[in-house]
């Protein structure tokens, strides 16, 4: 993996603050290709997960590249390490906003692995189980074929609780990050993008997180219907 100066700067200012306060377990390095297309899925608890999953795909190594809301774009230096490292900005509810899945479409295309919050936004769920998801990484699977790997985290919303919005910063906080063997999407192989698959693939997907994270959790997984955000759809959903 090619890391750029803005990349290794984040490394140096990063990885000393989430080694102190974060006990780490990593699980399913194998599941995770150092090289070729893959499109990588993940479940949000927090504000903070995302630096524990480039943590954990940066010391795979693979490289990290997110589809981030374009707001950080605008933070300095927050922005400048997002664009000089290749992150994808999405401009949610805007006219705009199916840029992202484009770019998101050809990086695959270039043997790239984008990772995609299918939620769109932090889970509301109460107990922090993935919600239903927006469609975008169906429509990324259908566009180009690429693995759908799962990637599962639990811990991080001990750093940043989104439901408070408290910040506790205590050493050796218990993170897990774990990445699973492909979805079998196989059912939906060459299948027209239509809003019915579109939706079925989606909720194969969010049921996938959802047992993957059950088993993080070391509890069951809830066994009714995913979560429903009360928003209109927007961004990725489109």
């Amino acid at each position: 993996m090619r890391r750029g100066f803005w990349l290794r700067f984040a490394e140096f200012v990063l990885r000393p603050l989430l080694t102190v306060f974060t006990k780490r377990t990593w699980r399913g390095w194998e599941n995770i290709p150092v090289s070729g297309p893959a499109i990588f899925v993940a479940n949000h608890t927090s504000i903070a997960d995302p630096l524990v999953i480039a943590h954990f795909l940066y010391d795979r190594p693979r490289e990290m590249r997110f589809l981030v809301k374009s707001d950080l774009f605008t933070v300095p230096l927050v922005g400048t390490v997002l664009r000089s490292s290749g992150q994808i900005p999405v401009h949610r509810s805007t006219r705009t906003a199916g840029d992202a899945l484009r770019t998101a479409t050809a990086r695959i295309r270039a043997g790239e692995a984008p990772l995609i919050y299918p939620e769109g936004t932090v889970t509301r769920d109460p107990d922090l189980w993935p919600m239903q998801g927006k469609t975008g990484a169906a429509r990324l699977f259908l566009d180009t074929g690429a693995p759908v790997i799962p990637i599962v985290q639990w811990g991080a919303h001990g750093l940043h609780d989104y439901r408070t919005g408290k910040v506790r910063l205590r050493a050796r906080t218990p993170v897990t990050v774990s990445a699973g063997e492909p979805v079998d999407l196989s059912a939906y192989a060459g299948a027209p993008p239509t809003g019915t698959v579109l939706k079925e693939i989606t909720d194969v997907i969010m049921r996938r997180l959802r047992n993957d994270l059950a088993e993080v959790r070391g509890e069951p997984a809830p066994t009714g219907p995913l979560y429903v955000l009360d928003e209109k759809p927007r961004g990725l959903a489109s």
